[in-house]
């Protein structure tokens, strides 16, 4: 891989793209499939493709190891008045790569309903069968044995798998021990197997794709399956730990146009032209952050921060919205072995790590890939149903505005709707993964994790207003993150998610699975009951459901953000930040290409749809200088 010998100051690109992560480096290696262009990434973290890492980004069993590291932006909510008053860290790849360098690796789509509301909201050529392509564009899908098949029930329909991407994707090789389990319980709950997770249902079980490239069982991850072979390239220019910090615009004839950018690096500040087009991929908190340092934004934020207004948009670093999670703890059988037992035990890491080592086998090639996808009718009764219809009514009269309320009633009504759609991710795995519940090193854990995939709680990122004694806000802060949870119509939220964490119990009394669970241990069960109870056999805990208390004690975030930079449609600049062609409403030259274009959140992990998204703006970039 080249090293970068070139002086920062006085560079000028023909694209310039700020973020070297899932959706830059994507960008970054369509464009520079043209020879006759130069390419140039500003990214503010280093590479690991050096191998600086240990392998904590590289081996896919040691997933979470980077989590709060240097690789971390280590971003942080603030206290949230319907969590307790609790501050979430909100993770966020500082590396090269970008997030695809942090997640756990799973690759699915959401329901194709998902994304065609982006294209009925006026967002023309964004529905399912536009991205199809992309998505197939961005993956090589590796195909299960018929013994995979077989064993593990990793079933596939191959019209909807890439097989000439970057991107690497397969089921995992090996599975824990209770995946054996998983598709029979959720069968048995009514639950059906999934065909292909890929193929535009979000619904049923499966075990979850992973981007893991199987002929080395290695993350494959955007620096290393867009950058890393396509390095050696004279027209591409990635310069690491280069911060991006404002969009240089200028005033030409139809208003602003974007000629470059300011960054640092090494403690100076520089100005990198770009001739054609900058391009903003930082994620969906740093791209609505860059824009308003550049001017562009809600003029009361930028005169907050010092900041001279140069195109006026009150939608940028709003429509935060994100997934939502709780995690629940159950006691299984002692004999059973976890992540958790290898981390804490030397003798078993060491034999994980010559185990992966030397025959690429072994816990470190196991990802949790139980799943499931359920509708709320699904893990609902009839008179719950009920109840939330009542309560969503209760709810209307706390909204001014009858556009407020209709938008709740509309919710309302698809969300209870008997619809084979996927309103909550279910993911069953060995080990503690909850933060708040300290395990008894004496006996063994499962985790359910339960994921709201559409949340009506929506909140904002903005930068901070400047100090007293400052002219304008500091470029080295991070911007302020309030999602909201929970809030306004979120309460609505907060119940399905009580109905959902109760639906766990269930899950685990349930044959085959009820078999190795113990008890639950976390939360706590009511009525003075043992932490050893077997929670099926409890007529006092039938159909006990979670508080409120309870939900925001312990609700958590997915690290799922979107929506900051969301796609206008047919309001345009009144409801958006940018045009079908990503193109930021007001400036010439200046596109946003990052999950934050997304007008609405989607019933799935981001990834694949992150990926997509670049594919998409990467062709649309090439289309339309071709036509000049």
């Amino acid at each position: 891989m080249r090293e970068r010998t070139m002086k920062i100051g006085d560079l000028s690109f023909d694209y310039l793209i700020i973020g070297g992560g899932t959706a830059g480096l994507a960008v970054a290696a369509r464009l520079s499939e043209d020879p006759g262009v130069q390419v140039g990434v500003i990214e503010a973290g280093p590479s690991a493709l050096n191998g600086e890492d240990g392998g904590a980004i590289t081996v896919p069993g040691r997933y979470g190891e980077t989590i709060g590291s240097k690789y971390d932006w280590k971003f942080e909510t603030t206290p949230q008045p319907e969590l307790a008053g609790r501050s979430l860290p909100m993770s966020r790849g500082r590396v090269l790569g970008g997030t695809s360098a942090l997640n756990f690796m799973a690759w699915n789509r959401a329901h194709r309903h998902d994304y065609d509301a982006w294209a009925n909201l006026g967002n023309a050529g964004w529905g399912w069968d536009d991205l199809l392509p992309y998505f197939l564009r961005s993956e090589t899908f590796h195909q299960p044995s018929s013994t995979h098949q077989k064993d593990y029930n990793s079933s596939y329909q191959a019209e909807f798998n890439g097989t000439k991407g970057p991107i690497q994707t397969t089921h995992t090789k090996e599975y824990g021990p209770t995946h054996q389990y998983w598709h029979g319980t959720m069968n048995a709950l009514g639950i059906p197997s999934s065909d292909d997770s890929l193929a535009g249902a979000n619904y049923g079980a499966w075990n979850m794709v992973c981007s893991i490239d199987p002929s080395q069982q290695i993350r494959s991850y955007a620096a290393s399956a867009y950058y890393a072979p396509i390095a050696s390239r004279q027209n591409l220019h990635v310069f690491t730990v280069t911060t991006g910090l404002k969009v240089l615009l200028e005033k030409c004839d139809s208003g602003l146009k974007a000629t470059g950018a300011s960054v640092r690096h090494d403690g100076h500040i520089y100005e990198i032209k770009a001739r054609r087009e900058v391009i903003l991929s930082a994620g969906s908190l740093q791209s609505p952050q860059i824009l308003e340092m550049s001017g562009i934004g809600a003029r009361e934020v930028l005169e907050a921060a010092g900041i001279e207004v140069k195109y006026e948009n009150i939608n940028v670093g709003e429509n935060l919205k994100d997934h939502m999670m709780f995690a629940s703890i159950y006691e299984v059988l002692p004999t059973l072995s976890s992540r958790d037992d290898i981390i804490s035990n030397p003798a078993l890491r060491a034999a994980a790590d010559h185990a992966y080592q030397t025959t690429q086998t072994g816990p470190w090639t196991v990802l949790p890939c139980s799943v499931a996808y359920c509708s709320v009718s699904d893990i609902t009764s009839e008179k719950q149903r009920c109840d939330l219809i009542s309560y969503s009514k209760i709810l209307e009269h706390q909204f001014e505005g009858e556009a407020m309320k209709e938008k709740l009633r509309q919710h309302v009504r698809e969300t209870l709707l008997p619809k084979s759609q996927g309103q909550i991710e279910y993911i069953f795995d060995l080990g503690n993964w909850c933060p708040f519940f300290k395990a008894d090193p004496n006996k063994k854990y499962a985790t359910m994790l339960q994921i709201l995939q559409y949340p009506l709680s929506q909140g904002s990122v903005h930068i901070r207003a400047r100090s007293n004694d400052a002219d304008v806000v500091s470029t080295e802060e991070l911007p302020i993150l309030d999602p909201k949870y929970y809030m306004g119509m979120g309460h609505f939220d907060k119940k399905i998610m009580g109905l959902a964490r109760e639906f766990s119990d269930k899950i685990c009394q349930t044959e085959p699975l009820a078999g190795i669970i113990k008890g639950r241990a976390f939360p706590p069960l009511s009525n003075g009951l043992n932490v050893g109870d077997k929670v099926s056999d409890l007529e006092t805990e039938k159909n006990e459901r979670l508080d409120d208390a309870m939900m925001e004690k312990y609700t958590i975030t997915d690290w799922h953000p979107i929506g900051t930079c969301a796609m206008g449609g047919s309001g345009g600049a009144r409801d958006g930040v940018v045009d079908t062609r990503l193109r930021v409403y007001g400036v010439d030259g200046l596109r946003v290409i990052d999950a934050s274009i997304m007008p609405l959140q989607i019933g799935a992990h981001p990834q694949a749809t992150v990926y997509a998204i670049a594919e998409k703006g990467a062709a649309m970039i090439i289309e339309d200088w071709e036509c000049i």
